[in-house]
């Protein structure tokens, strides 16, 4: 065995790509296509012995534009039908949205209300438990583990062929749904700055001193002329919620379940050189209000009820 050999393999980008009938086209756009046609024949139909060619014309080429650029366009990851059709939905969903899982009460007949009432905000998960575990809207219960990353690229042959089996093998040892996501969050280094700024004079040489100033010199001007962004991986286990008709598990025997698989996908990603760490409580919900109002500015986290809300500095 040739351990130069590369290990090449084609994977599409879109693994939910739909198959293609006819002529390249999904069974989506033929229809989309052949309602197009359809319609601008009985257009035609209708009204050629009325109408001049040239009025037809313009009143169907553009109707025929229209249907190609709705059946072969895409716009943001989505086809223009589904986009269309997800603009039309959010156009008539309420803007203002309040936490409300019960409902927005209607106010007395002796209250004139001007507007509309908001609409309730329906999030996917209902709560987060103190061991990280994610309990989800639908009843099922999730658990975030946060991954390292590794240099495929720079590896030998083997190195990766090893890599990728054993990846591999961890994907078919999933016997629940996983979602792997990987997002660029906004990186600030004022802490680093401070530290830096606070440990520099109890430095034991000038020199070292020297360089540390330099050094948070470089640091300050990084921090103030561009927008920083870190690369966060995440896999997202999840225990799905029981059939109809099965009797469904408690909540701690749920989170019992994905918290287990949780340190399952530890052990193997570990074999790959990869450190996974499952959120605690306070990080889950750090990456949730991220992901809800991403670039924005967050407070600190809500205390768990056995954390400490005030401290005394000395002075």
């Amino acid at each position: 065995m040739n351990d130069a050999e590369p290990l090449i393999t084609r994977i599409p980008a879109d693994v939910a790509r739909p198959d293609k009938l006819a002529y390249g086209l999904t069974l989506r756009q033929i229809v989309v296509l052949a309602v197009t046609g359809a319609l601008a024949s009985a257009v035609y139909y209708a009204f050629h012995q009325v109408l001049p060619v040239l009025v037809l014309a313009a009143v169907l080429l553009p109707l025929l534009a229209l249907g190609a650029v709705i059946a072969l366009g895409r716009r943001d990851g989505l086809t223009l039908d589904r986009f269309i059709l997800a603009s039309l939905v959010f156009l008539r969903s309420r803007k203002d949205l309040v936490a409300a899982p019960e409902g927005v009460p209607v106010p007395p007949r002796w209250c004139r209300l001007r507007g509309k009432l908001p609409a309730p905000l329906r999030l996917p998960v209902r709560a987060i438990r103190t061991d990280g575990a994610l309990e989800l809207a639908d009843g099922g219960t999730a658990v975030l583990v946060e991954t390292s990353t590794l240099s495929f690229h720079l590896r030998t042959a083997a190195e990766q062929a090893a890599l990728v089996g054993a990846f591999g093998r961890w994907l078919n040892s999933l016997d629940a749904p996983a979602q792997i996501l990987i997002r660029a969050r906004p990186v600030d280094l004022t802490g680093l700055i401070e530290a830096v700024e606070r440990r520099a004079p109890e430095l034991p040489h000038p020199a070292l001193e020297q360089a540390a100033a330099e050094h948070l010199a470089f640091l300050s001007r990084l921090n103030a002329s561009r927008d920083l962004l870190g690369r966060q991986v995440l896999v997202v286990l999840r225990d799905p919620p029981a059939a109809r008709g099965q009797r469904r598990p408690s909540r701690d025997a749920s989170a019992a379940v994905v918290l287990r698989r949780a340190a399952e996908a530890e052990r193997a990603l570990a074999t790959l050189g990869v450190t996974a760490t499952v959120l605690d409580a306070a990080a889950a919900g750090q990456v949730l209000t991220e992901c809800l109002d991403p670039g924005s500015w967050h407070p600190a986290p809500v205390a768990l009820p056995d954390e400490l809300i005030t401290f005394k500095e000395n002075q």
